[in-house]
C-alpha cells in the first residue's frame, strides 16, 4: 500500500512509550489548530445536508465557512516532521495549506492496520464531502471513538457500538464508532489527538500538503524534499490516486467490451455521453462523492451509488450506459458514471462556458462547483 514505506520510515519514532500524554497532545493541538477549518456539505441532486456541522453558524446561501482542501501531497520523515520544517513547507509558493498527522502501525482486533492521529476540527476539512458532511462520524471522533475506512471495517471485522483491541506502543480497548471515506489512500483508520498520545503514535509522523490547481506538483515536490531532507518521502497523492482507479474493477461482473475499471469509465463515459467535457470532471465528482465506489451511502439524505444520486434524480436520467440489459442500476458505476455525464451534458458540461454551472446543478453549492474544478485541474496535470 502508499504508505506502508512512510509508516516504516516513522517506525522509529511510533515505539516511543506515551509517557508525557499532556505535553504530547498540547503540541499536536498547538500545531494543527491553525492550519484548516471545519467544512461542511451543502444541498442538490446528489442529496447532502444543507445543515452545518456542531459549532459552525449557517452560513449565506451558498457559502461554507471554510473551504474544503484537496490533499495533494503526504510527506513524512523519521522521527516526525519538525515544527520548523512545517514552517518551511507552509512557505513554499505552491503549498495553500498544510495540516500534520501523527501515525503508526499498529494492530487492531487481531490484525494489522495504518492508523492516523488528527485533530477532529482541522482534518474534516481535508475529507471527502460525504465524510465531512457527517455529524455522527465527527461526533464518533471527538468522544475517542475509532473510525475506519468501509473496507478496514469489514477486513477487521468491526462493528459499530462495540470495543476492541488496539496495540502500539501501548495496548488499549476502543470503542468503534463507523466507517467512512478518508481522503488518504493507504490509511485504514483515524483516532483523535488524545488517542494518539494514549497509543504512542509517531507525533507528526507526516504533514498533508494542499496546493492551488496552478502549482506544478513535480516542482513542488522537490521543494518539498529539499525541506525535509533525504530521509524523508514525498508522495503525490492525485497521481496515486488515478493509478489506484484504473486498477479499481468497477463491477464483479462486467459485460463484453464494457470499462473495465474507474478511470476508464470516466473517459468512455465523457466521451460518449458528453463530448467537449474533459473526463477530469467526472472523476473528480466521483472521487468527491464515493472515492471511487468506497462509499455509495446511502447518505443520511439518502442519496446512493457511485455518484450519489438520490432516487427521484435517478428516476428521470437514470440510463443503461455501459452495464448489463435491464433498468438501470443506481449502484452500479457502469450506469451511474455514464448517468452522471448525461446529467451534467443536459445542464452544460460539454461548453466550457457553462462547464461551472452544470456542476453546480449537480450539487447547489459555489464551493462544491471550485472544488470539483480543482480536484480536475489537478488530474489533468497528472494523466494516467
Amino acid at each position: 500500500m502508499l504508505l506502508l514505506t512512510l509508516w516504516w520510515a516513522a517506525r522509529a519514532g511510533w515505539r516511543r512509550r506515551a509517557v508525557q500524554l499532556s505535553v504530547i497532545i498540547a503540541a499536536a493541538c498547538a500545531t494543527s489548530a491553525a492550519v484548516a477549518g471545519p467544512a461542511f456539505a451543502g444541498t442538490g441532486p446528489s442529496g447532502f445536508s444543507n445543515t452545518p456541522p456542531p459549532g459552525v453558524a449557517a452560513a449565506a446561501s451558498q457559502a461554507a465557512p471554510r473551504r474544503p482542501y484537496v490533499p495533494d501531497l503526504i510527506a513524512a520523515v523519521p522521527g516526525g516532521i519538525t515544527s520548523s520544517q512545517l514552517a518551511a513547507i507552509s512557505r513554499l509558493a505552491g503549498v495553500q495549506a498544510v495540516l500534520p498527522v501523527d501515525g503508526g502501525k499498529v494492530t487492531v482486533n487481531g490484525q494489522s492496520a495504518n492508523l492516523l492521529g488528527v485533530s477532529p476540527q482541522a482534518f474534516r476539512s481535508w475529507t471527502p464531502l460525504s465524510t465531512s458532511g457527517s455529524a455522527a462520524i465527527w461526533s464518533d471522533l471527538s468522544k475517542g471513538q475509532l473510525v475506519s475506512t468501509r473496507a478496514a471495517a469489514r477486513r477487521l471485522h468491526l462493528a459499530a457500538g462495540k470495543s476492541y483491541p488496539v496495540s502500539a506502543a501501548v495496548l488499549a480497548r476502543l470503542p468503534f464508532g463507523g466507517s467512512t471515506a478518508l481522503s488518504v489512500t493507504g490509511a485504514d483508520a483515524i483516532v483523535n489527538l488524545s488517542r494518539s498520545a494514549q497509543l504512542g503514535l509517531a507525533q507528526n509522523f507526516a504533514v498533508l500538503i494542499s496546493a492551488p490547481p496552478s502549482a506544478s506538483l513535480p516542482t513542488l515536490m522537490a521543494q518539498v524534499k529539499s525541506v525535509i531532507g533525504k530521509s524523508g518521502q514525498v508522495v503525490n497523492l492525485v497521481s496515486y490516486g488515478l493509478a489506484t482507479a484504473s486498477k479499481t474493477p468497477v463491477a464483479t461482473t462486467i459485460p463484453a467490451g464494457a470499462p473495465a475499471n474507474y478511470l476508464n469509465l470516466f473517459k468512455a463515459s465523457a466521451a460518449r455521453y458528453c463530448p467537449g467535457m474533459s473526463w477530469t470532471v467526472l472523476a473528480a465528482i466521483g472521487q468527491i462523492e464515493s472515492g471511487d465506489g468506497a462509499n455509495n451511502g446511502p447518505s443520511s439524505a439518502g442519496a446512493l451509488g457511485p455518484m450519489q444520486f438520490m432516487p427521484a434524480t435517478w428516476a428521470e436520467w437514470g440510463i443503461n450506459g455501459f452495464g448489463p440489459p435491464g433498468p438501470p442500476d443506481i449502484m452500479n458505476p457502469l450506469d451511474a458514471i455514464p448517468s452522471a455525464a448525461r446529467m451534467l451534458c443536459a445542464a452544460g458540461a460539454g461548453n466550457p462556458a457553462t462547464l461551472s454551472q452544470a456542476i453546480f446543478a449537480y450539487n447547489h453549492a459555489t464551493w462544491y462547483v471550485a472544488e470539483v474544478l480543482a480536484l480536475a485541474s489537478e488530474y489533468a496535470k497528472n494523466p494516467a
